[in-house]
């Protein structure tokens, strides 16, 4: 049964979830710059790859002629010594240069050898062949053909004119052999024929190699160019996904996790899984397994499946909106059919209602400014009007009507300023506050003003610090912002003591929130229905009739307008204070 080979990482969706942007960033910028350096410097190089090929084949024909007087003795044969000797030290040079790799070990140029490459390999090649031919004419090996080999060399690795220039002093042996073995002129004649037809040969020959070596080192730069440029693209498609906050996911037909990236291993507590991974190892998974198997079914991700709820291993459960786009990869054997896979985008849902809410808060924002700013005037005047009618005296059902009004009149009023409040603005001056101090007047004042019958002193425990907590808010949106906290808190929790819990803390001291503090207010009233709790922060939404809806939302703008946050959280289920809001601000340099 033939294995299938394993399907490469994708290098655009290979996750590093180890190290931040920046460092990923510079690693990725370190690895661009080695793919981008010379086409011949690399060991890769067509040229280096040739000269390594070159000393090998001189090692080769060096054991050649070492063997071919040898083998002529055998034959009854006579080699004079002088040529055995030479033949000799070519091959130990030769073998030499070769178990060593000293040429090839050396850079190369662009496109040339150096001038002590050139030296110990093509010099000494065409010096002993030359010597070979003039000191041994009448041999039965023809040693003129062994000078095709430098020669051919020299057109590849010299440089044009270097090369011709080898095949003038060639041209030139060959001559001054021709002259010297001959004495006749009809000999003499024949033979310089036969020098000049292989010198034209060689000419040919050492032309022809300049030519290809020269388009193969174009060539080469090109491709060397394009594939930097692809590597690079790929380090910067890699880097995107990465710092991406979707979850992106690649999953083959059988459900194997063949990549993902850090935040869809956050998505799915998969931190520490190494690919490849199959879904169906996780119970709670099995819902995505199901609708992934279905979506290879139809070709598309089945319509029901665009929200799927998760149990993870960690016992939360959330919810994913899932996106997917199938492709196909070859493989590594043609013989074998391409393999398909899909590419799931994964999104948190809360991340997608808060953004939708955001949006519409926005846009709603802008809208009630405008609207405010309209319905003040009237608003002024009605209020004036009415005011002018309680100053007489009315008979006692117009006079509770016009008190209606009065009490109307001055909810719009609230209302309008509160929207006016939130309106988009240029965000304030940075100002330090103590929030140890401001809370604690705030505390005190509330619990003052709270009726004796709430019992609001028993009520509410303060964990304070002893020491100040130097935070940039302004004194007066914090005393909003806690005061709209307290009295929601109050409505809904229950009349025991210590009913509700606020606590101001360092968020540097336990190391969970560096350079951060954190205002929580608890209390133990009966957990916020699911339902309740997308919409707190909304505009308008309010669960008594005579609620605005804005005072959670005025917070929320207010701490944004300073850089801090405020969320909901429900505590846990042995826990006596469910219902908990955390405002976290920024931590301000101690005076």
């Amino acid at each position: 049964m033939r294995h299938r080979p394993a399907w490469p990482r994708d290098p655009a969706l290979a996750v590093d979830a180890a190290g931040s942007g920046p460092v990923k960033l510079a690693i990725a910028s370190g690895a661009m710059a080695r793919e981008a350096g010379g086409p011949s410097s690399g060991d890769g190089a067509a040229l280096p790859r040739i000269l390594r090929t070159y000393v090998a084949a001189r090692a080769a024909l060096g054991l050649a002629l070492v063997l071919a007087p040898g083998m002529a003795s055998l034959m009854g044969g006579r080699t004079p010594l002088f040529v055995t000797s030479l033949c000799l030290a070519y091959a130990g040079q030769a073998v030499s240069l070769w178990l060593l790799r000293w040429p090839a070990q050396q850079r190369v140029g662009a496109d040339q050898l150096r001038p002590r490459q050139w030296l110990w390999t093509i010099g000494v090649d065409l010096l002993a062949f030359s010597l070979l031919r003039l000191l041994d004419p009448q041999a039965q090996l023809n040693h003129a053909a062994l000078l095709v080999l430098p020669l051919l060399m020299a057109g590849v690795l010299t440089p044009r004119r270097v090369a011709l220039a080898t095949v003038a002093g060639v041209t030139l042996s060959l001559l001054l052999g021709a002259w010297v073995t001959t004495h006749e002129g009809v000999e003499l004649l024949s033979q310089l024929s036969q020098a000049g037809l292989a010198s034209a040969g060689m000419f040919l020959i050492t032309l022809l190699a300049s030519e290809l070596a020269q388009r193969l080192v174009r060539e080469e730069r090109s491709a060397r160019s394009s594939l930097g440029l692809a590597r690079q693209q790929t380090l910067l498609n890699r880097l995107v996904i990465d710092e991406m906050a979707d979850g992106v996911i690649v999953v083959d037909r059988q459900g194997q996790v063949r990549s993902l990236n850090p935040a869809a291993r956050a998505l799915l507590g998969a931190a520490g899984q190494a690919v490849p991974w199959s879904l169906a190892e996780q119970a709670g998974l099995l819902g995505l397994q199901q609708a992934l198997m279905q979506a290879f079914q139809l070709g598309s991700w089945p319509p029901s499946a665009g929200e799927i709820s998760l149990a993870l291993a960690d016992g939360n459960l959330t919810t994913l909106q899932v996106r997917a786009r199938f492709t196909q990869h070859g493989g590594g054997d043609e013989n074998l059919p391409p393999e398909d896979f899909c590419v799931l985008f994964l999104q948190d849902m809360r991340s997608v209602r808060a953004q939708a809410r955001q949006d519409k808060l926005a846009a709603m924002g802008r809208v009630s400014a405008a609207i405010a700013h309209e319905i003040r005037n009237p608003l002024a005047a009605i209020s004036q009007a009415n005011a002018l009618l309680l100053e007489d005296e009315l008979p006692a059902a117009q006079r509770q009507l016009a008190r209606i009004v009065a009490d109307n009149a001055w909810r719009l009023k609230r209302m309008v300023e509160d929207v006016l409040a939130v309106a988009p603005s240029a965000p304030p001056p940075p100002v330090v506050i103590d929030a140890r101090t401001e809370v604690e007047l705030v505390c005190a004042d509330w619990c003052r003003a709270a009726p004796p019958e709430t019992r609001a002193h028993e009520r509410l425990v303060c964990e304070l610090p002893a020491k100040p907590m130097p935070v940039f808010f302004d004194a007066e949106h914090l005393r909003r912002v806690l005061v709209n906290l307290l009295d929601n808190a109050a409505r809904h929790a229950g009349p025991l003591p210590g009913a509700l819990r606020l606590r101001l803390a360092d968020g540097s001291g336990d190391g969970s929130l560096p350079g951060r503090v954190a205002l929580s207010l608890a209390s133990d009233g009966a957990p916020i229905d699911v339902d309740v709790e997308r919409h707190l922060f909304e505009p308008f939404f309010s669960s008594r009739s005579r609620g605005t809806g804005l005072g959670l939302y005025i917070c929320r703008e207010l701490c944004a307008l300073h850089g801090a946050s405020i969320e909901f959280s429900l505590g846990r289920p042995v826990s006596r204070h469910r219902n908990v809001f955390a405002v976290v601000m920024r931590a301000a340099p101690a005076a």
